[in-house]
């Protein structure tokens, strides 16, 4: 599954613009590596997420095309 669609099923972040514009912008990292909106995302991957003065971190448990609000946590686990 592509970066900006995962943060966007996931509700890391709302909307996948938004995704796609803080991949573009260097802020988003998987697996330690600078990554753009199109980089694939599987089970296992480290990833980063800089919202201005702090990072999320987060590990891919699950990848699914769509999920219920309540249902989305459990697509990452918090590092």
């Amino acid at each position: 599954m592509r970066l900006d669609k995962f943060l966007k099923v996931s509700r890391l972040i709302k909307r996948r613009t938004v995704a796609n514009d803080a991949c573009d912008a260097g802020r988003v990292t998987v697996n330690d590596k600078p990554a753009k909106a199109s980089t694939n995302v599987k089970v296992g991957d480290i990833i980063e997420i800089g919202f201005g003065g702090k990072a999320v971190r987060v590990e891919v448990l699950d990848v699914a095309e769509t999920t219920k609000k309540d249902e989305a946590k459990e697509l990452y686990r918090c590092l």
